[in-house]
């Protein structure tokens, strides 16, 4: 894969593997609520083998590829770090065990709002104006979303707010050691800390398989995992963060997508009020970057 996009315009091919990681990550969403929600698999089980599998096969990469990104003097944050995204993928799995993935996915999608709000609460950088009005705007998307105000509305629905807010902590803590720690080192040990976290998690449910369907089923989600952060990372070291943002934007309609085909999900009008609010807020924020970045 990396041979043949060498040979591809950096636009071009970043714009591929970002569509390509899009794809994959909503097949694993998709393959994460069948496990969980249809076959009744504990949902700390799912994250266990999921992560596990895609440990095993990035980490000898990186460790090949950057030998260096074994070393650290962070320790700590590295655990603080990793500690925000434990929780935020038990809560996502989570809610994917009892949310509909679109409603789940356009949920998700909260995360940036949030790491500003944080920005400025915890790292206290300055928050201007236009970026508060991104965020409200970004939260009310959010609030048509769930709509606590219907009879429809679930308690089961605030998971997935959950995963948005402790994986924008996450990358709160990830800008914030960026200055020391390699992108590389970030990786490696979020997945080696990860896996035996998960794993403490998940024994009270047990790890078995429990069938051939369950084992292919988490096989295949810790590969498309790992395939999804390779293609992922490879985007981001080839073309800017802010011409890839539209093509990440794309992982809404394919989550909405498989839904619909195999669970027969088929999203409210009020769902694309709330997902167009949540994105054009989140434009908006990524150009208030990008000046900040040039000015």
């Amino acid at each position: 894969m990396t041979r043949i996009f060498t040979k591809t315009r950096p636009a071009t091919a970043g714009a591929f593997l970002m569509i390509f990681a899009g794809l994959l990550f909503a097949l694993v969403n998709t393959i994460v609520q069948w496990g969980t929600m249809k076959m009744g698999l504990p949902p700390t089980r799912v994250a266990f083998w999921q992560y596990l599998i895609a440990t095993l096969w990035l980490v000898p990469w990186i460790v090949l590829k950057s030998p260096e990104a074994l070393r650290t003097a962070a320790l700590p944050k590295h655990l603080l770090r990793v500690g925000c995204a434990v929780i935020g993928v038990q809560l996502w799995v989570t809610g994917l065990a009892y949310v509909p993935i679109w409603q789940a996915i356009a949920l998700i999608m909260l995360s940036p709002f949030f790491v500003t709000v944080l920005a400025g609460l915890w790292l206290g950088e300055h928050v201007s104006a236009h970026r508060w009005v991104a965020v409200v705007t970004g939260f009310i998307g959010g609030m048509i979303i769930l709509a606590p105000w219907s009879d429809a509305f679930t308690p089961h629905a605030l998971y997935p707010v959950g995963a948005a807010i402790f994986w924008g902590l996450t990358s709160l803590m990830t800008k914030q050691m960026s200055s020391t720690e390699s992108p590389a080192t970030l990786t490696l040990y979020l997945l080696l800390l990860l896996t035996p976290i998960n794993a403490g998690l998940a024994l009270e449910t047990g790890l078995g398989f429990e069938g051939i369907t369950a084992g292919v089923l988490l096989v295949g989600a810790g590969l498309c995992t790992a395939i999804a952060q390779y293609a992922l990372a490879r985007a981001y070291s080839i073309t800017d963060a802010a011409y890839l943002q539209p093509f990440d934007h794309l992982k809404l309609p394919f989550n909405i997508g498989l839904g619909l085909v195999v669970f027969g999900y088929a999203p409210p009008g009020s769902l694309w009020l709330g997902a167009a609010l949540i994105v054009g807020a989140s434009f908006a924020l990524l150009r208030q970057e990008a000046r900040l970045q040039t000015a």
